[in-house]
Formats: structure tokens, sequence, C-alpha cells
């Protein structure tokens, strides 16, 4: 955390729970943040942050109320909250969460005096260039291939822009690329893969299947950093580097002593079996991630710039191997199911 400064006044997680906004607050509190505090539903699990001395809300996002009195003393809010899931055949979950959950809490967070909100964006977000790395100003160019998680992900970072420049909400866009990194609990879909492969159930590896990766303690980092630095109404990339999940999987394999996956499955061949599997899920009326979309999502997208966030924001990020490794160490050493595969955040 090199380059934080512990601030003075109440810092506000919403969504502590999830794997990022977990790490956001234990950083918080581990540069000496004396005030911190988080707001989760009254159903989340506490797991990820139990061992920490902060001041628990408990309330949902349409709560105006719990809302107002999280938000009540605080100069920063850090919003982690998002619904990732691209393969629900009812996409409405998705624009209720990631779309009117929001519009809910900036209309709170317009009235706050706030010096920042550090909302959790997504690398979907990016545009995409063929011809070299694609940069916050990239136009956006795939929303229709993206399907309604990516359209709700860009309807949603939109939205943020336009309260900081019709209501003056001073918030700041992180793009946030897959994030590896102990402490994934539920797992991630991408962590669920890795926890997978590092206990030897993952049947094979998937070749074409590349992405962008960041460690969760870097990602964190980021954000923490833009509740000082950030610049209103701007975007930033947060992102290590572009990867291979096959590269993936030999890391964190390697570094906990298991063989990785030693047969592999073109892309292709995955996409093909996608639309069986969504046929499956129609007539079973029941959710799989198998679908057509999961699997564009997972090589849909060009390599990145993260260099805005380096300049900008003094971010130093590790090799994200280091984290890649930390993880399969977690995965190894806490026996729960993995989840199957998913795409970009």
């Amino acid at each position: 955390m090199e380059g934080l400064t512990a601030m003075a006044a109440t810092k506000l997680v919403i969504g502590a729970s999830g794997f990022l906004g977990s790490h956001v607050t234990r950083q918080l509190v581990m540069r000496g943040d004396s005030d911190v505090r988080v707001m989760i539903r009254s159903t989340s699990s506490t797991r990820g942050i139990a061992d920490l001395p902060v001041d628990i809300h408990r309330g949902d996002i349409f709560d105006t109320e719990a809302l107002r009195a999280a938000m009540s003393g605080c100069d920063v809010v850090y919003y982690c909250v998002v619904d990732a899931r691209p393969w629900l055949r009812d996409p409405r979950p998705l624009w209720r969460t990631n779309v009117d959950g929001l519009r809910h809490v900036l209309d709170v967070a317009a009235h706050a005096d706030l010096n920042r909100f550090v909302f959790t964006s997504s690398i979907g977000t990016i545009g995409r260039n063929p011809g070299g790395l694609a940069d916050e100003d990239t136009p956006h160019d795939w929303l229709d291939a993206g399907g309604d998680y990516i359209r709700s992900r860009v309807a949603a970072e939109d939205l943020l822009m336009r309260y900081c420049s019709d209501a003056g909400l001073p918030g700041v866009a992180m793009c946030v690329a897959n994030t590896y990194g102990p402490g994934d609990w539920l797992p991630t879909p991408h962590g669920g893969m890795l926890a997978a492969a590092v206990r030897g159930a993952l049947p094979f590896a998937i070749d074409g299947y590349e992405s962008e990766v960041v460690g969760i303690g870097d990602a964190a980092t980021a954000l923490l950093l833009a509740g000082e630095r950030g610049r209103v109404g701007e975007r930033y990339i947060v992102s290590e580097r572009y990867m291979a999940t096959r590269e993936i999987h030999e890391i964190g394999c390697a570094a906990v002593g298991v063989k990785p996956p030693r047969f592999s499955v073109p892309i292709g061949v995955l996409s093909a079996a996608s639309y069986l599997g969504s046929a499956l899920a129609r007539v079973r009326r029941k959710d799989t991630m198998l679908t057509p979309l999961n699997v564009r999502l997972m090589h849909i997208m060009t390599p990145l710039d993260h260099s805005k966030a380096v300049s900008e924001l003094g971010w130093n990020p590790r090799p994200t191997p280091e984290a890649i490794e930390e993880a399969a160490e977690f995965f190894h050493d806490t026996r729960r199911p993995a989840a199957p595969v998913g795409g970009p955040r």
C-alpha cells in the first residue's frame, strides 16, 4: 500500500462482504484508518471482514434511510456492489442491481458531503483496439455482442458520469479486470476455475480463453488511491496484464505441486457446446454458465493500457502471477466447491 496516507474522516465500503469490497475494507484498516464503516445486506456473510474492527451497518442499496445513516459523516464511499452473472436467462436482476440500485445509491450520495465516490466498474466498459492497446478513451464497440450484462455495466458507468456532471457528485469509475488472490470465498467464476484446477478437479484447459487480470490486493489499492487522488468524472483501468487462462492455471498448479489439466479444448468447441447447454437450460428452466454469451465474453476483449492509473494515481501493481500463486494456495487449503467458468467482470 505504498503511497497511501491514512485519512481522519470516516470511510464507507458498500458491498464489503464481496471479494473486492472485503480487501478494500482490510486495506483501509491496515493503513491506519480509525473509523471504517461497511454497509452489507442483513443476509451477507462477514467472513472476509470478521476479524476487522469496523462499524457494520446492515441494509439494502434500495433502503434510503439505511444509506443515509451509513454515509453520514463519511468523506469517501467505495461502492463495490455488482451482479456479475451474464449467464442469467432472465436479465432483470442484472439491471435491478447494476443500474436501478446504483441510481438509488447515487441519489443519496449526491446529497451527502463526500470528497469522493469511488465506483467499481468493469473492464467490460472499455472498447477494443485490435491494432494495439485499448485505453479509457477507446470507444465501446461491442455493446450488442456483450449482452445484458455488459449493457448494464456500460449503462451504470454512464449513469455515474451523469451524476458527476449534472448533480456535482465527486465520482470516479474504476474499470477492474478479473481479480485473483486469497479470500475469494464465493468464489468468483474465474477464481472458481483456478480452484478446480489446483484441486485436480478441472477436466480440461480452454485454449483461447484470454483476459486482463490483476491481483486483488492491487485492485483494492487502486480504489484507495482513487479515493485520495482520482480525478472527478474520470475512469481508470485497473488491470496489470493480459494472460491466457491456461497459463494462469499452470502457475497456480505449480504453486501447490499439482499437475495442471492434461487436455485442452479449443474455445470454438466450447462455444458450440454452449448452444446445447443453453437449450437444455431452457427445457429445464434453470440457469447454466455454459451459454454462448458467457463463452463469448471469455475472449472478446483486446489487451488494455493501464498507464493512466499509474501516472495519475501513483498505482504500482505487483506482477499478477504472484497473486495467482496466493490464490492457488488459498483454494488448495480451503476445501470448498469451485464455481464454473465466467467472463470479464
